[in-house]
């Protein structure tokens, strides 16, 4: 597919593999800390094995990983670092790659219940002005809830630059099963496309929930969008993570991955997401190097 747009897999078990200490609370921003030449390594090997798209290793620069002190204290030079590092990879490719910003979700990965709307904008606004001068789109990742996804398309208004929004998904054995695909905040994936239709956005995107919920989520965002008349783009980027996620919190401990889904699994699942409508296919969690490699093969003669 000549018009597919290969993303990037996930940063912390790449660095972790390439030798930078890789514990929580801190998770990634560790290495931003201690190793910043592995970051701008991992940006290399993705890039080298077909990636568009690099995402800056900002998401973890919040203060539920490293602490409210901490990031008043070094916040703004580590978001900023994390965007140098990707600029840095990006302007060195041998082809056009972009640089993706990344907005995560601010008070805890999968607890939309912990959101609040009234805290949000000073820690968006810390990342967006620091990341600005080195990203050429923003992405608000792995959302739970819509509320989140609006708090990002506020916080980049005053940034003359396009904006993807990705919702991370319910993956319990009933989604699994073919049940109506939804958030994790329990709103469904047909309420957030027809927000994102509305928002001005350019791609609405799924990550960071199991491959096999995938599919459904993504035909339903391609209905909706059809129904309003939004052209706009679909994407998927999946984690490797083992069924028990919906119970830890995110930076309590690391999450298992799975050892049945190899590269070639992996494609496998990206072929029937572009067969679905999805035009933006990369990793998340534990989708390495070698995944995107045998993935962006695979859809580049799909």
């Amino acid at each position: 597919m000549t018009d597919m747009i290969i993303l990037d897999g996930g940063m912390s078990r790449e660095l972790l593999r390439l030798g930078a200490e890789l514990k929580q609370p801190e998770w990634s921003a560790l290495a931003l800390m201690n190793s910043p030449h592995i970051v701008r390594q991992v940006h290399d090997e993705f890039i080298a094995a077909g990636s568009d798209v690099v995402t800056t290793n900002s998401y973890a620069l919040v203060p539920f990983h490293i602490g409210e002190e901490r990031f008043e204290k070094d916040g703004a030079d580590l978001i900023a670092l994390s965007g140098r590092l990707a600029r840095e990879a990006a302007d060195a490719a041998p082809r056009k790659v972009l640089v993706a910003g990344s907005l995560p979700p601010i008070f805890g990965s999968y607890e939309p219940e912990n959101f609040d709307p009234t805290r949000v904008q000073d820690y968006l606004k810390v990342l967006v002005e620091n990341l600005a001068p080195h990203v050429d789109v923003w992405l608000g990742e792995t959302l739970s809830l819509i509320g989140e996804g609006e708090a990002v398309r506020q916080a980049i208004k005053s940034h003359a630059k396009p904006f993807w929004i990705s919702f991370t998904l319910a993956d319990d054995s009933v989604q699994v099963a073919g049940g109506e695909p939804k958030l994790r905040s329990g709103e469904t994936v047909r309420d957030a496309a027809a927000w994102a239709a509305g928002s001005g956005a350019e791609a609405l995107l799924f990550n960071c929930a199991r491959p096999e919920v995938m599919r459904k989520a993504v035909e339903t965002a391609v209905a909706v969008l059809g129904e309003e008349g939004v052209a706009m783009k679909v994407g998927v980027y999946a984690n490797a993570f083992e069924s028990d996620t919906d119970d830890k919190a995110a930076n309590e401990g690391l999450h298992a991955t799975r050892e049945d889904l190899t590269g070639a699994v992996y494609s496998r699942f990206a072929c029937q997401w572009a067969d679905a409508g999805a035009s933006m296919i990369g990793g998340c969690c534990g989708i390495g190097a070698e995944h995107i490699h045998t993935l962006a093969d695979a859809l580049r003669r799909y």
